[in-house]
């Protein structure tokens, strides 16, 4: 390792932060690619569902105290990848399908800081149709600075005090990456750890994320008595560390608060937080607290500060909601920052039944066990966790061999639940930049079980998508598929082709010649 020179920073102005903001910006969505990023716990349609529960419970709020009319603006702040505002905006689409009840229009506006994601966005396939029904719109945000949104598809600006109705934000794997303050506080004083950093060898050579993964931090104390003054905008949060903490490192989200604070100026009415984190809003989990440790995933997080945010918005009159039992992976909560807090029960509702009752971090930890055991359990157990996944791709692609193993004694309903699954599964698929080839295993999965019409339909399909030279045995199954169907003329050229292939495909040779009348 070679030394810095030692050149000391106030933690929220390192430069772990622009090493961080560089990532992002040359790799795009191209970040989540095979999970370098993590994305899954915090995108998946389980999730979708809640937060498409609760802004659906917020809008019947609104409509219930007569804002009918303006619209509602639903801003999620680093949307990445994109997958979690898809499920939403499907989950939600389908609840107002069925409910049909007379709700305030919104836009979902997807956000974040490098312009890369925002064409990947605009480009994607599954959020082209809501941009054309008008629902979704995009716009770049800086969270450490911008103070207005500037959506790209209708071209409107938001600026303070535009809105008529409170900002719903939305904010998943957010406050944990971007800027904080470390301090130290101990006998009622507050101290700021500064940050030194020991680069590796040859960083100058390496990209943002091999400087990020190899950095090593060092933390020196400085007496910080502006912390402590009437003038900090935070002086009450501070105050209340200083009389309820000892020996205690805090990452102080000062960055979080301010910009929930500008975006609080947006509306007049205020707005509605909902956010999942590795996040602590439990005063007790940042007693005697340890400096922190950089988690590095490609990018770097940290533990979001849940506690002062909500300790801060609650001295300003919020309500906030979290889990009475603790979190394992996902700290999902919200802040009602929002007139008569308590009178938006349909929101407070939902949170009880989709995020309190049974809610995502649940999800995960029972999906984590169940990866490990798919080789054990039955397939009525799969079924039943696929529905509660919402028919999750990844949950298929994950149980696909074992399903095969056990179709042999599956019952016609357990055959038609699964054909039901896979098309719901496929209207809800939000393809990532890995490629994966599901349309593939959907085919091959319903050839097994007879269903040939289907199995046709999904292995066209993957032909039509793949880059790569057609697989023997694909040709062969759309060969037999035409067959069963009737269609010997489309039978007889999968055949051929597949005989191209592979000439001595004893299966093949066998249907070519049946089909040829030998």
């Amino acid at each position: 390792m070679t030394d810095s020179g030692q050149e000391r920073y106030r933690f929220s102005e390192a430069p772990i932060w622009e090493l961080q903001r560089k990532y992002y910006e040359e790799l795009g969505m191209q970040a989540w690619k095979n999970d370098q990023v993590p994305q899954y716990i915090t995108s998946n349609p389980m999730i979708g569902t809640g937060y498409a529960e609760m802004i659906f419970g917020f809008l019947q709020d609104r409509a219930g105290m007569g804002h009918a009319t303006e619209p509602v603006i639903i801003l999620e702040l680093g949307a990445g990848a994109g997958r979690l505002a898809f499920h939403v905006l499907q989950k939600l689409s389908e609840l107002m399908d069925y409910a049909g009840l007379p709700l305030p229009p919104f836009t979902y506006v997807m956000s974040d800081l490098p312009w890369k994601n925002i064409t990947g966005w605009q480009q994607h396939p599954g959020l082209i149709p809501f941009v054309e029904q008008g629902i979704l719109d995009f716009a770049r945000f800086d969270a450490v600075a911008d103070t207005v949104l500037h959506l790209t598809e209708s071209g409107k600006v938001i600026t303070p005090g535009t809105l008529a109705q409170p900002l719903m934000v939305i904010a998943n794997y957010f406050f944990d990456s971007i800027p904080q303050e470390l301090l130290y506080v101990d006998e009622g004083k507050i101290y700021e750890c500064e940050v030194s950093l020991q680069y590796p060898e040859q960083s100058d050579k390496m990209g943002p994320s091999e400087v990020l993964r190899d950095l090593i931090p060092q933390y020196h104390y400085r007496r910080a008595e502006g912390y402590e003054e009437e003038s900090y905008p935070y002086r009450e949060v501070i105050a209340f560390y200083q009389e309820k903490l000892e020996d205690s490192h805090v990452l102080f989200p000062a960055a979080a608060l301010g910009c929930m604070e500008r975006l609080r100026a947006l509306s007049g009415a205020g707005f509605l937080l909902l956010t999942a984190d590795k996040g602590d809003h439990r005063l007790e989990n940042w007693e005697f607290a340890e400096p922190p440790k950089l988690i590095h995933h490609g990018s770097i997080s940290l533990t979001a500060n849940y506690h002062a945010l909500v300790c801060y918005f609650e001295q300003k009159g919020a309500s906030a909601s979290f889990t009475e039992h603790h979190y394992k992976n996902l700290n999902v909560g919200c802040i009602f920052m929002l007139e008569e807090p308590l009178r938006h029960v349909q929101a407070r509702l939902a949170y009880r039944r989709f995020i309190e009752r049974f809610g995502p971090d649940d999800f995960f930890s029972l999906k984590l066990w169940i990866d490990q055991n798919y080789d054990t359990i039955g397939l009525q157990q799969i079924l039943g966790f696929w529905r509660l996944g919402g028919y999750d791709a990844e949950l298929f692609i994950q149980s696909a061999e074992r399903i095969s193993s056990l179709l042999e004694e599956a019952s016609d309903e357990e055959i038609l639940d699964l054909k039901l699954g896979i098309g719901r599964m496929w209207t809800g698929f939000y393809p990532m930049p890995q490629k994966y080839d599901l349309a593939l295993d959907s085919g091959l999965l319903l050839f097994e079980m007879g269903l040939y019409e289907d199995s046709r339909h999904f292995l066209t399909q993957s032909l039509q998508e793949t880059e790569d030279e057609p697989v023997v045995t694909v040709l062969y199954c759309l060969a037999i598929c035409s067959y069963e169907l009737e269609d010997l003329e489309a039978a007889l050229e999968y055949t051929r082709q597949a005989l191209v292939l592979e000439p001595e495909h004893e299966e093949a040779l066998d249907l070519l010649a049946a089909l040829s009348g030998d």
